[in-house]
């Protein structure tokens, strides 16, 4: 569906993809991690077919988008990060003049536009206006609008960004649903939850160049240990601490209010922390995840 090969986007002298090969297969779900700047809006931008290639190979649906870019745009799905729906329509209008867009007779997009609204569970709210519904619901009519051209490739920019738990869990319920389908998905995002949930397989991006590819389990594995032991001492006591502790486990992280120590048995470090006097205010016990390996390969330095 998507094959990229040395890949390389730049604005001026700033390069912000810096030659990155990429393969997404049908049928799968796909994700691009990565902190502020790291070159995912970009390189999404070009498998849009909206931004031309500074250099490098790049087939999306087997096309060429410097040469084939209607058409690739007309099998291709956006969700975008922002929501762009027309406030002044209704939620279904929304839809059907979107589908017209795509030169889908009047007929046929009404039709769509009653099945999307179903899949999307918004049927009930088809006359209300755009601007009475909800931040979830908003998300969730996006992703139906995204929908209406039957796209074979659906791309979807922080699909969830501002949405409480619920809206969450129903959005990735209804992606799933789609995947299982048959509809390639392939997201950005900063949840790290997300990406375990939806995706098969991800890369992580830093700097405009891929650091890690994997599934969600393979990048834990081989980046984290299976369990990680959170200490918290007392204000400012963790840097000193770290020594005491460095050998209970493959690596320490001292963070300015806990310490993580990375092993696979984390009650056996806790046990071990007791049994040297130490005296943690409290202690927590989880497994390793996805954010422990992404924070390990682009490091916890906030990017603006």
């Amino acid at each position: 569906m998507i094959s990229a090969v040395g890949l390389r986007k730049a604005f001026g002298d700033f390069e912000a993809v810096r030659g990155i090969d990429v393969e997404v297969r049908r049928g799968e779900a796909f994700g691009f991690l990565g902190p502020n700047g790291a070159g995912k809006s970009s390189t999404m931008r070009m498998i849009a077919a909206v931004s031309p290639v500074t250099s490098g190979s790049l087939r999306i649906l087997g096309r060429d988008p410097a040469e084939d870019g209607p058409a690739i745009r007309a099998r291709l799905g956006v969700c975008p990060q922002e929501d762009t729906l027309d406030t002044e329509l209704t939620v279904r209008d929304n839809l059907v003049v979107y589908g017209r867009y795509f030169g889908i007779p009047r007929s046929e997009v009404a039709r769509r536009a009653d099945e999307l609204l179903e899949f999307v569970q918004l049927a009930e709210r088809g006359k209300a206006k755009v601007e009475s519904l909800s931040g979830g619901m908003k998300r969730r009519l996006t992703i139906a609008r995204s929908l209406i051209n039957r796209p074979d490739l659906l791309l979807l920019d922080e699909p969830t960004t501002g949405l409480d738990p619920q809206a969450r869990h129903v959005l990735w319920d209804r992606l799933f649903r789609l995947k299982q389908q048959g509809v390639t998905l392939v997201l950005t995002t900063h949840y790290m939850d997300e990406a375990e949930q939806l995706c098969d397989r991800l890369v992580v991006m830093d700097k405009g160049l891929i650091v890690a590819e994997g599934s969600p389990l393979e990048l834990i594995r081989g980046h984290s240990t299976r369990e990680v032991a959170e200490l918290r001492f007392g204000v400012g006591e963790h840097e000193a601490l770290a020594a005491k502790v460095e050998d209970l486990g493959e690596r320490v992280e001292v963070l300015p209010d806990r310490l993580l120590v990375y092993s696979d048995d984390g009650e056996e470090v806790i046990a071990r922390v007791h049994e040297r006097g130490l005296s943690p205010v409290a202690v927590l016990v989880r497994r390793s995840t996805l954010e422990d390996v992404f924070l390990r390969l682009t490091g916890r330095t906030l990017v603006d």
